[in-house]
């Protein structure tokens, strides 16, 4: 989901910056009503860096990544995986520095598709008396959402940019991500069901979201 260096002009790359801050900066309300949301929003930028890091695959305009999104979602909720990822993609500019001038345009590619998993059908799947219970098919549809919104939003990024790319080139990477689409997929129904099993633990009650999971019968 990475955006190639050069090709977005830099009053677009501004105004993508200010986007993303105002994004980041309205979740923070949430560490003083909930100091724990620090301690989640620390593990899900570790979570999300370690993955990133541990894969990633240039094909064509853009990367293909492990991002491990509804996971972090799951186990972090809401408002520690937004500001996960924008303090995750801060970390990795101290690796790859050239990657500080795009942290805005990258953090609304994944920042976006997440409000949409959420405010579409995510939400859903926590609380009490609802009938949406965690599923191996409910984890398929988030990260079939999720996905489609990282790939809308690269599509984005593409039609704004200073270079004529091919939508060939952009299909191309699309369809590169199905595979990782359902590998992860199948990582975060085994570390969901893994972790929910010890969800009654103080730590995972306090730092977690998976006392809010509903999990199948």
């Amino acid at each position: 989901m990475h955006i190639e260096i050069g090709i977005i002009d830099p009053v677009r790359i501004a105004a993508a910056n200010a986007t993303a801050l105002s994004l980041f900066l309205a979740q923070t309300p949430a560490l003083i009503r909930e100091p724990a949301v620090i301690i989640k929003t620390a593990a899900a930028a570790l979570v999300f860096s370690v993955l990133m890091q541990s894969w990633h695959l240039p094909v064509g305009p853009s990367e293909l990544h492990l991002i491990g999104a509804t996971t972090i979602y799951l186990l972090f909720g809401f408002r520690a995986t937004m500001m996960g990822f924008g303090l995750g993609l801060a970390l990795q500019t101290l690796m790859e520095p050239q990657d500080l001038l795009h942290i805005g345009v990258n953090s609304l590619s994944l920042m976006v598709p997440l409000m949409a998993v959420h405010l579409s059908y995510g939400r859903r799947l926590f609380g009490q008396g609802v009938a949406d219970r965690f599923t191996f098919a409910r984890v398929l549809r988030l990260d079939a959402i999720y996905y489609a919104g990282v790939a809308t939003k690269v599509g984005f990024w593409l039609l704004l940019s200073n270079a004529a790319t091919p939508f060939a080139d952009w299909a191309r990477w699309a369809i590169a991500y199905m595979p990782v689409f359902a590998l992860e997929a199948m990582i975060t129904f085994a570390a969901v069901t893994l972790f929910g099993r010890k969800r009654n633990l103080p730590m995972l009650q306090r730092f977690s979201e998976l006392g809010r999971l509903n999990f199948a019968r």
